[in-house]
């Protein structure tokens, strides 16, 4: 065979080759493998020759090729051709890894190919998939979301949160409610992500005209309770007709939907919330003690108001007039009582139960009147009971948290009481000494890891150097629920600017948010403070990020909560 006739097969079959490539039939690329791929040396070309023997059961009988000898001298494939040739195909040099390489793609694709691609199989097995995913943070996991239906899908499934909430990998977000812009209540949430320092808005057509209403956040689901809205202006905030709502929401942060729960029995603005909580097989006891219960403690107590009833016997730490009963339980047994139903309490949220408990207390009615009725929710029911009010004589409640199984509520008297949801009773606590406060600024509860905390704004007189450097100073206490003392735990580093600063606390945690205008603008401080060291420092995590664009009006409208997500 002549060179020239070589060369030209050679180039002919060349570019047939490379259309082979480009072409995508399955079928062809099999029927090619199947046939030529065994017949491959490693140095290229076709093992055989035009003619074998071997079907004829003897394979020494092999003739060589002519044609190969000449096509190793040029670099190019061995034709094998001719009228006793058994196959019909060119083989040029590295055309076996072009064949490899195109029928199996699929196993050289990055892993995020292979996972998107229709088709094509997930290497990585499904629980492996979800450690990896439960470990992203918050936005990340978002944007995992957005890769495929199958990651949506994983990432959205009940078990795959609740493996999230029960693993260490959640961080803070704050979620700020009530902003107010042109003098309209804005449909938009404030979000933060602490660890990054991030802001985000997150669209709530829902809440478009709503202000003064109270949140507080249960796991990773947020509930937004009473309110008003404008009757006059669709949005606008005008405290001369308005309506006062009963109603509640739920708010999911992860799935950014909304839906509504059961109504309350009065409709208020600015309620006081609580949150517990609580087993499957919880029982809920509302109402007032039996006749002879009472009795027994004003008798115990010295006169003490029926309305306190005063079950855990606080009083008798101040009076010490009476000696014990035979067959009455003592304090000391009292406090092992309340002891081992603040684990109760604490245990039940480490099961997988959802059950939980809201309660909500004061407020302003539909003519803005104070409220001293109180109400609790049972999610297992979704539906509202009306509890034992709030003391006669207690007072206005301003403040209020959940912490070891009791409702704390203080008032702007500088009362302090507990409602006992184990028992369903509210319970009169004497503290000493009372922190001094300014009476303009409210005090504020907050609570964590089973320790009551309250900020409050009193005068300072040139102590250390933040209160050389301002007239008066935020303070954080803690209340020992053993004795009910007051004890200084750390001081605000920043002038209490914000008379209506709103504060939360989760862990081991206090995240506050101080909103004010100054110089005609509206300016926004973040703060946190760690409270399980020794001394509880305060640092800043954002400043005037968010803030900028809202109306003085934020100042008073704002409402905040924070969730582990």
């Amino acid at each position: 065979m002549s060179k020239r006739l070589v060369r030209t097969m050679s180039q002919k079959l060349r570019k047939k080759n490379q259309r082979t490539e480009e072409d995508d039939n399955d079928d062809d690329l099999r029927r090619i493998s199947m046939r030529c791929l065994t017949l491959y040396g490693r140095a290229g070309g076709c093992k055989v020759g035009a003619e074998t023997s071997e079907e004829f059961g003897d394979p020494s009988n092999r003739r060589r090729s002519s044609a190969s000898e000449e096509a190793k001298m040029y670099g190019t494939g061995t034709i094998c051709g001719g009228d006793e040739t058994i196959m019909d195909c060119f083989f040029s040099y590295g055309v076996k890894d072009r064949l490899w390489r195109r029928y199996n793609r699929k196993y050289l694709l990055p892993p995020e190919d292979l996972t998107c691609s229709s088709g094509m199989h997930v290497f990585l097995p499904d629980d492996i998939l979800e450690m990896c995913l439960m470990r992203l943070p918050l936005q990340s996991l978002m944007n995992a979301r957005l890769v495929c239906k199958k990651w949506r899908h994983l990432t959205s499934s009940n078990r795959f949160m609740q493996m999230r909430q029960e693993g260490s990998h959640q961080n803070p977000w704050l979620f700020l409610f009530g902003a107010v812009k042109d003098g309209f209540c804005s449909a938009e949430i404030h979000a933060l992500d602490v660890c990054q320092d991030q802001w985000h808005k997150i669209e709530a057509g829902i809440l478009r005209g709503r202000f003064m209403f109270s949140a507080t956040s249960i796991l990773d689901e947020i509930y937004i309770v009473g309110g008003c809205s404008s009757l006059s202006n669709s949005g606008r905030i005008d405290r001369s007709s308005f309506k006062t709502h009963k109603g509640a929401l739920v708010f999911s942060p992860l799935t950014k939907s909304w839906r509504k729960m059961a109504s309350m029995k009065y409709a208020r603005s600015l309620p006081i919330l609580g949150t517990f909580e609580v087993q499957a097989d919880f029982s809920l006891v509302h109402g007032h003690q039996s006749r002879l219960e009472r009795r027994v403690h004003r008798s115990r107590s010295g006169g003490v108001s029926d309305v306190y009833e005063d079950p855990h016997r606080l009083s008798l730490r101040r009076q010490q007039r009476h000696i014990v009963d035979d067959g009455e339980t003592s304090l000391v047994s009292s406090r092992k009582q309340h002891g081992q139903a603040r684990q109760k309490i604490d245990q039940s949220s480490t099961k997988n139960s959802r059950r939980f408990l809201l309660i909500t207390v004061g407020g302003l009615g539909s003519w803005d009147e104070p409220l001293d009725s109180a109400e609790i929710y049972d999610s297992a029911s979704n539906k509202w009971t009306e509890i034992q009010k709030l003391p006669a004589d207690f007072g206005i409640a301003c403040s209020g948290t959940s912490c070891s199984g009791i409702f704390y509520v203080y008032s702007e008297t500088d009362k302090l009481a507990g409602y006992d949801v184990e028992r369903g009773y509210w319970i009169g606590i004497q503290t000493d000494p009372i922190p001094p406060r300014i009476n303009e600024y409210f005090p504020q509860l907050v609570s964590c890891q089973g320790r009551l905390f309250m900020l409050s704004v009193s005068w300072c007189e040139g102590e250390g150097p933040i209160g050389q450097r301002n007239k008066a100073v935020r303070k954080l206490w803690e209340l020992d629920l053993l004795y009910f003392n007051w004890c200084e735990a750390s001081v605000h580093p920043d002038a209490p600017m914000d008379w209506n600063a709103a504060f939360v606390a989760d862990k081991n945690s206090i995240f506050g948010v101080e909103m004010f205008k100054i110089f005609g603008q509206v300016l926004n401080f973040m703060t946190a403070c760690d409270v399980s060291k020794t001394r509880a420092n305060w640092r800043h995590i954002s400043k005037n990020q968010m803030a900028h664009d809202l109306d003085a009006s934020s100042c008073m409208t704002k409402a905040l909560a924070l969730v582990y997500l």
